[in-house]
């Protein structure tokens, strides 16, 4: 069973619109090397695990787990990148492009116009050439070192390709976001690596891919300061044997320490996405809004009198 909590892995930061650079990010959500896939890819070969190697078994699902708030967090950059982009700023029960006037022009110059006819200014299931993310890009040999080995190699590919990301846009919404995962994919192959490294396969003198000072991309050099790229979490409200493989020295040898937690030191808000009348989202016409409305108060008063009740009853108190 999974549980979770309304809050991000990492904060997204303000900037302006830039659909260019949200088309961009896409590659990073849907791509072959994205975080999609590597979501699927790690919760496959957990749920498929065979035999009780249940430490390489938590690894790899702690790692999956947690890809699952990556797909949150680069699909809400991504919708943030794109959200107010043609400055609509007409009113909610207004009709947008009334007289005929069009209000979302800026879609059809878009790199992706599907951002706009088809995702109301919303991440969508794709690269960034428009390609339908596929089940073909997961790997799952039931082979634990060419598990292994094949998770290894996409977390580098996949860090490759952020990094290439990085230098395609200074806009800072996606330089926060795209910076975080530079830095947790780096985490993700010293994971691999410490776990192959049990198995008697020496990867120090190859890692990190690409073998560069990820240090000289500011954003990443403070999250590297605080050291998450060398933390990992299993996300088990129960018992975890990840610890026996995540921890001791870095598989680089560069003088760092692996830590395995529970959950990230900190999480951040998770804001809710504007309504965008100019795309009909979401689309409640004043009959549905008032009644929508009433059900809202309804429910708060409730909550109220239960609430002033179970405070005036002795019996209620504590429950």
């Amino acid at each position: 069973m999974f549980y979770h909590v309304q809050n991000l892995i990492n904060p997204i930061v303000d900037d302006q619109p830039d659909p260019s650079a949200a088309n961009a990010l896409q590659e990073g959500l849907g791509g072959q090397f994205g975080e999609m896939r590597t979501m699927m890819q790690f919760l496959f070969q957990s749920f498929n695990f065979r035999g009780d190697g249940i430490p390489y078994l938590d690894l790899i699902q702690g790692i999956g787990i947690e890809e699952i708030s990556h797909v949150e967090l680069i699909t809400k950059t991504i919708s943030r990148l794109l959200d107010g982009a043609p400055e609509y700023h007409g009113k909610k029960f207004d009709t947008p492009g009334k007289g005929g006037k069009a209000t979302m022009e800026v879609g059809k110059e878009a790199q992706n116009p599907h951002h706009f006819i088809i995702g109301a200014q919303g991440a969508l299931p794709v690269d960034a050439a428009g390609n339908p993310w596929s089940g073909s890009y997961v790997h799952n040999h039931g082979n634990l070192v060419l598990d292994l080995m094949d998770n290894l190699v996409l977390e580098a590919t996949g860090r490759l390709q952020k990094c290439r990301i990085y230098q395609m846009s200074d806009n800072k919404t996606l330089r926060a976001t795209i910076s975080f995962l530079i830095a947790r994919d780096e985490a993700h192959q010293m994971a691999f690596a410490k776990a192959l490294e049990t198995l008697g396969v020496d990867w120090n003198k190859a890692l990190p891919v690409p073998k560069f000072d990820a240090s000289k991309f500011p954003e990443v050099k403070k999250l590297m300061d605080a050291g998450i790229h060398r933390e990992q979490y299993h996300f088990r409200l129960d018992s975890s044997q990840m610890e026996k493989i995540f921890s001791g020295k870095s598989p680089i040898d560069d003088g760092t320490e692996l830590v395995t937690l529970k959950e990230p030191r900190e999480s951040y808000p998770n804001p809710i996405a504007p309504e965008r009348p100019e795309e009909f989202a979401p689309g409640l016409d004043p009959e549905m809004q008032a009644m929508a409305d009433a059900l809202s108060e309804f429910k708060e008063r409730t909550i109220r009198d239960m609430t002033k009740k179970a405070g005036s009853d002795p019996s209620k108190r504590g429950e």
